[in-house]
């Protein structure tokens, strides 16, 4: 007790502590509270910047690859060579997939009754006979591989090497055969009329960007296993 009485004997002064205003603390709870919005802005700022130019696409800002990168090889899409068996003879070096010899058959006949003389010109190939047509044309023609493409598909690119693809011509106007001005034939007006009934459809035509207009190539899409093998076609490239 007598310890606690002699210290109380003393007056210890209480510390005072003035507190000051710190500027920085002010601004520091300044930022604290609106760096949410600038980051917000900035945000949205550098959006429309990478949108203007053109970094992706106007319409889709979702960061996802673009669409456009596909696996054309000199404007043409990677086709599968169809198995021999699934391949059927319609006349002499003519095969063609067996899942449109039907409606083919059909076509011409019904193309017949009404005067029309369609012939086939070429069917099925192979990925070696392409490969063949595809090369001999630098030595035939002295082009580059690119100007080969336009009027000729890479082996490996061809839609004939799935037998879903059929050339046509009029058996009439033969000097037409695998020429521009088969357009012009009775046959060819025939066709544009009536093949989708069978389900054809012209696979170059004259809007096609990556390939010169052919319209005596006609491909069939009247089976589930051609709707898949022309699926990418259909869905991604229609502004062709």
């Amino acid at each position: 007790m007598q310890q606690n009485k002699d210290i109380d004997q003393f007056d210890i002064p209480l510390a005072k502590r003035t507190y000051l205003n710190n500027p920085n603390s002010t601004l520091l709870k300044k930022l604290l509270i609106f760096t949410p919005f600038l980051f917000l802005i900035f945000s949205v700022s550098a959006l429309r910047f990478i949108k203007y130019v053109g970094l992706i696409p106007p319409n889709n800002l979702s960061f996802q690859v673009a669409k456009n990168h596909d696996a054309r090889i000199l404007g043409h899409l990677p086709y599968n060579e169809t198995p021999k068996e699934k391949l059927v003879l319609i006349e002499p070096n003519i095969e063609v997939h067996m899942d449109m010899r039907d409606s083919l058959l059909k076509m011409r006949e019904d193309a017949k009754k009404d005067g029309i003389y369609l012939v086939f010109l070429s069917g099925y190939r192979s990925i070696n006979l392409q490969k063949d047509i595809f090369y001999s044309l630098k030595s035939i023609r002295n082009q580059e591989a690119a100007e080969r493409a336009r009027v000729s598909a890479p082996p490996g690119y061809s839609e004939h090497s799935t037998g879903f693809a059929i050339d046509i011509g009029d058996a009439t106007q033969r000097e037409t055969d695998f020429e521009t001005d088969f357009e012009n034939t009775d046959a060819f007006r025939w066709l544009i009329k009536n093949a989708a009934k069978f389900h054809f459809k012209l696979s170059f035509n004259k809007y096609n960007k990556y390939i010169d207009y052919e319209p005596w190539h006609w491909r069939y899409e009247g089976s589930i296993e051609a709707l898949k093998v022309f699926e990418s076609s259909n869905r991604n490239y229609k502004s062709n």
